[in-house]
Formats: structure tokens, sequence, C-alpha cells
């Protein structure tokens, strides 16, 4: 059956997304989707509100979804996820985020995509429309859970707690602004948005992990997602105060999320990154995805 497309509606649409990632999970054939934790993170994450949610565009068959084109954290860039079924929509849908989803300045308008590198029709769809590959890219990495789970070590005086212990938003909010790079301390008025990330429907308390400092410092933080459908865990965000870099206070944060989705039932873990920090631990990465540009004046 030919699909159709339409504007997105979150009320009622948001959810059924969620279903379609999980369906759609482990994807072949060049392209993969994003997994169900990403969509819902991007939707509570105080970037969402950047985003046009009028501009996100759905695919329909015989009463299903079979593929979505959508921004992330601001207009002008685009994703893409679809069915295995139903790869001939990608020049469609790449046109639909050309005319919706690209920014708009005062000189030039531009648009970047997202596209695997596997996916070699889809690579040439973006080239003959007049895209750029440049040397951006957002590679992801996956890390089968061990059982029996590694015993995890940590530095004399630190120990490893969940929010679920105590969910400090002001020392939650000082690790993540510092370990961004954000600057030295936080305003006062950050903690709304912590709350905000916190109401997303599948956020767990019990699998955010903080290492606690001898001094009751949030001295490193780990956001952990578990997707049970497809027995996934989800890495995002993860941040180290600076002044506790080099410690493997990073590391074993992360270990101990990813060690607390497993024994619930998580097999793997994902996470949206690379860097040596991630290889160092074992994640080895799977995919890329590189990115596409295109101005207009």
């Amino acid at each position: 059956m030919n699909a159709t497309s339409r504007p997105y509606r979150h009320e009622t649409d948001y959810e059924r997304v969620n279903r379609f990632l999980e369906r759609t999970y482990g994807m072949s054939g060049g392209h993969v989707n994003w997994l169900q934790p990403r969509w819902e993170y991007m939707h509570f994450h105080p970037l969402i509100h950047n985003v046009d949610l009028g501009s996100i565009g759905l695919w329909e068959a015989d009463g299903e979804i079979v593929g979505v084109a959508h921004p992330e954290h601001g207009m002008g860039q685009a994703y893409f996820e679809f069915h295995p079924d139903h790869g001939d929509l990608k020049r469609e849908m790449l046109e639909y985020a050309e005319a919706r989803i690209r920014a708009i300045g005062e000189r030039k308008e531009s648009l970047s995509v997202y596209i695997n590198d596997r996916d070699i029709e889809f690579r040439a769809i973006a080239r003959d429309a007049g895209f750029v590959e440049t040397d951006r890219d957002e590679p992801m990495s996956h890390l089968p859970i061990a059982d029996p789970y590694p015993e995890i070590e940590l530095p004399d005086g630190f120990r490893l707690r969940t929010l679920a212990d105590g969910n400090d938003i002001a020392r939650l909010n000082r690790v993540l602004f510092r370990g961004f790079g954000h600057g030295d301390e936080p305003p006062d008025d950050g903690f709304e948005e912590r709350t905000f990330m916190q109401s997303a429907p599948n956020y767990r308390m019990d699998l955010n992990v903080v290492v606690e400092a001898p001094d009751g410092t949030f001295a490193s933080y780990c956001g952990m997602w578990i997707e049970s459908a497809n027995r996934v865990a989800y890495v995002e965000p993860v941040a180290t105060d600076p002044d506790y870099r080099r410690m493997g206070l990073g590391a074993a944060a992360v270990r101990e999320g990813i060690h607390r989705c497993g024994q619930e039932g998580a097999t793997v873990a994902y996470v949206g990154s690379a860097t040596p920090f991630y290889l160092s631990m074992g994640f080895a990465e799977i995919y890329n995805l590189s990115v596409w540009t295109r101005e207009w004046t």
C-alpha cells in the first residue's frame, strides 16, 4: 500500500512514534532508525522549545506509521526514520525536510541532514539534491551487557548511588552545568529545566546514577534509559565535574547504569558516541551518521 504524508500531531502521535521505533529496531539494508529513548529524550529536553513540532512529518500506510522526518534540538537539522519496506520514501522525505524543517535566517536558509554512511542510495539522493557531505558526523556505539557483570571500582571515599536515593536537583544541576563546560557555577534558575527532563514518562530515578564525592558533591552523573521491548539500554547524558576528571568516575557511573539495566533484562547498551572514553569501556562503533548540508540564498 502506498504511503501518504501528513503533519505530526503531538497529542496523538507521540506514543505512536514510540511504538513505531520499537517495531523497527535493528533494521538492515544500510539504514538504522533512532532508538525509542532518544525520541523521548528529545521531547523532554529543554531545547525542544526551539522546535516547531508542526514541522515534523509522518507517513502512514494501512493505518500504521512507516516514516518520520523530524528535527531534534532546533530547526535546520533533519533526521529520517522509516520502515524497511518503505525505503522508497527517502526522496520524498528529503524534499519535505527541505520545505518544512530548514532553518530560515536573514540572509540565507540552510538544512543539515543526517544520513547513515552505509545507506548508499540515500547518500546519492542527497547529492543529487544539492547537499554536500561535511566532516561532521554522529556515530553510534554498542556494548553487549556481560553476565556476570564485572566489578566496579571507585577511589576511596567515593560511592555510587542513584537519584532514587535522593533527588538533589541543585547538585544534579551543578554537575551537568560544570560537566558540559557551561561555566563555574550554574545560575539559580536552572532547576526548572532539570525537573522538566525528569518528567519524561520513562525517566527512572533508580537508573540515573551519580558518583558522590566524600564531601557530598555530585562528581559524575550518568543518565540511563531502558527500552524493555527490545531489551535495550541507552546512555544519555553523561557528565563529570572538571574537578573530578581522570579518576574513573564517569566510567563507573556508566557501568553502574548499564549493570542496573542488565539486571532488568537489557542485553545491549547503546551510546551516541565513539570517543575513546566509551571505546575504553568496551563499546564498539556500529554505524555512523554523516552530516550533509545545503544552503539557499
